[in-house]
């Protein structure tokens, strides 16, 4: 990985953090995002101190905003670096329905339509690398989800589970059509499931669901360190290269849902997500 460059959202915590880590270890360039600047701080120390890398930063942005999500593509891009890996790797469930600053979904807002606008507006610098990889953080949540394209912002009935396998059913759609975009390119894009990682992930929703996924984590979780191998196989190994459109489980490509693989779905998702971000690829 040495020489390329890296940028991992969700990267201040969790899996998000390991895989940052790891890539910085293995000699690449990080740009780690995340929405608290402080703690952004003291992790890029931590990689840049433990990875003995010194190129390593954080970058700033809420990605369930479309303006930050913005601002941030611009200074990614700012003096045409090619950009090597990009790990989309951020996202939440939220039990209580929230709007985006966007007045979007949030749970929609910030974990497909932030993979969705990012990647659109960084493909030009994913296309300019040598051989660019594209990863998309789904899960084993999707199986059993369903896109409700009719009312995908759950407005008239909010289930915050239901609406996170929706999105990540979403992961997989988007993955799976922007693989056969890029067709013939130097990029490729697949997404993964990482397990079920005894991390910080839903403790927003108040102690009583928090205390309930903690107990769920403490018996049959895995630790972040083994959450994060897939993405990184999926970013670096040499088993992975010019592989596209695939879902990995445990480091292996693995059969995702039916409905992950319905292209009208995953067509009609797509003209959904330009039509809330205004972004055409």
């Amino acid at each position: 990985m040495e020489g390329k460059l890296c940028v991992v959202t969700g990267a201040t915590d969790g899996i998000g953090r390991v895989t940052a880590r790891a890539l910085a270890e293995r000699g690449a360039e990080v740009v780690l995002v995340g929405r608290n600047a402080a703690k952004g701080a003291e992790v890029c120390k931590a990689i840049q101190r433990s990875s003995r890398n010194n190129r390593v930063r954080f970058e700033q942005a809420d990605l369930s905003s479309q303006a930050e999500i913005r601002a941030l593509a611009a200074r990614l891009t700012e003096g045409s670096a090619a950009i090597d890996v990009l790990v989309n790797n951020v996202g939440a469930l939220f039990t209580r329905r929230r709007e985006s600053t966007d007045g979007i979904e949030m749970t929609f807002a910030l974990n497909h339509l932030g993979y969705f606008l990012l990647t659109g507006l960084l493909l030009e610098s994913l296309q300019a690398s040598a051989a660019a990889r594209i990863v998309n953080v789904a899960s084993e949540a999707h199986r059993g989800g369903e896109m409700n394209l009719e009312d995908p912002q759950g407005t008239k009935r909010y289930s915050g589970w239901r609406a996170y396998q929706q999105s990540k059913l979403a992961n997989i759609l988007f993955t799976y059509r922007l693989a056969a975009l890029l067709e013939g390119t130097k990029v490729t894009a697949n997404c993964l499931h990482p397990g079920f990682v005894a991390s910080r992930f839903g403790q927003n929703n108040g102690w009583i669901f928090s205390t309930m996924l903690k107990t769920l984590m403490r018996f049959s979780a895995i630790d972040v360190e083994a959450g994060a191998r897939t993405s990184v196989h999926v970013a670096t190994s040499a088993e992975a290269a010019g592989v596209s459109g695939r879902y990995f489980d445990k480091c292996r490509e693995t059969t995702s849902s039916l409905a992950s693989r319905d292209e009208e779905s995953g067509r009609r998702l797509w003209e959904l997500s330009e039509s809330l971000t205004g972004h055409r690829y």
